[in-house]
């Protein structure tokens, strides 16, 4: 095989796979299931030994690639309509901890012990069982936590403290690049981002790595001489 001809098969795999993760959806990726891992594995191999197996061309990689999709789309759909497939394919919560007590139970069936559980719940700022009125293992490995209330943070709510709304940042300036999308999307002009980093001692936008815009908060500027380089 030529390397020109392995450059495009590589090309011509690579958009065919990320196509095909395109309409998959988001799922495939941030909620990666026993299925969805298998899926990823099995997609990724069959591009591989494509790719490096001088007898198949680019057809059938398009093939194999268009019928392992196929597969898992048709799994998605008969999921959406199958409870009990869909509990199969990608399974199904299980309640490790149940009003403070655990279940010994699930964690055997789902093959967690204790430790591992104790990490789980370390990664939710969670350093004592007692703390814990229930917990979910999620079917994709994650854990799911409901603080008992002595041990929950309160709210604004709570706390009787008005509410203030909120507002997404917007990333005006990157590595001493002005966003003009950005400056559109909150109606302001190069002008008055110039002016606003002025009235904050910043003369030159170049100098700056990164500005974000909220709302309620205002400019905020990080220069490029404020950064750690290491040194």
């Amino acid at each position: 095989m030529g390397l020109g001809q392995l450059a495009l098969e590589l090309v011509i795999g690579f958009f065919s796979l990320l196509f095909m993760t395109r309409i998959l959806g988001k799922t495939q990726i941030t909620q990666l299931t026993a299925f969805d891992f298998i899926s990823a594995l099995i997609m990724g191999e069959l591009l591989g030994n494509a790719i490096y197996d001088d007898d198949t061309g680019v057809t059938k990689i398009l093939f194999a690639i268009a019928v392992w999709g196929l597969l898992i789309f048709a799994i998605q759909v008969v999921g959406q309509k199958s409870i009990t497939l869909r509990n199969l394919f990608e399974g199904k919560p299980s309640l490790v901890i149940q009003k403070g007590v655990i279940n010994r139970q699930e964690l055997k069936k789902n093959r967690t012990n204790i430790n591992e559980l104790l990490t789980l719940l370390r990664d939710k700022d969670i350093f004592s069982v007692r703390e814990v009125e229930y917990a979910i293992l999620e079917p994709n490995g994650s854990l799911t936590v409901l603080r008992k209330p002595e041990f929950d943070t309160p709210t604004l709510k709570d706390l009787n403290i008005a509410v203030t709304k909120k507002s997404l940042p917007e990333l005006l300036i990157s590595d001493g690049k002005i966003i003009n999308q950005a400056l559109l999307n909150i109606n302001k002009s190069t002008a008055w981002l110039e002016a606003e980093l002025k009235q904050q001692g910043h003369d030159n936008p170049d100098n700056i790595f990164y500005a974000e815009w909220r709302e309620e908060d205002g400019l905020y500027v990080i220069e490029k001489n404020q950064l750690n380089n290491g040194r």
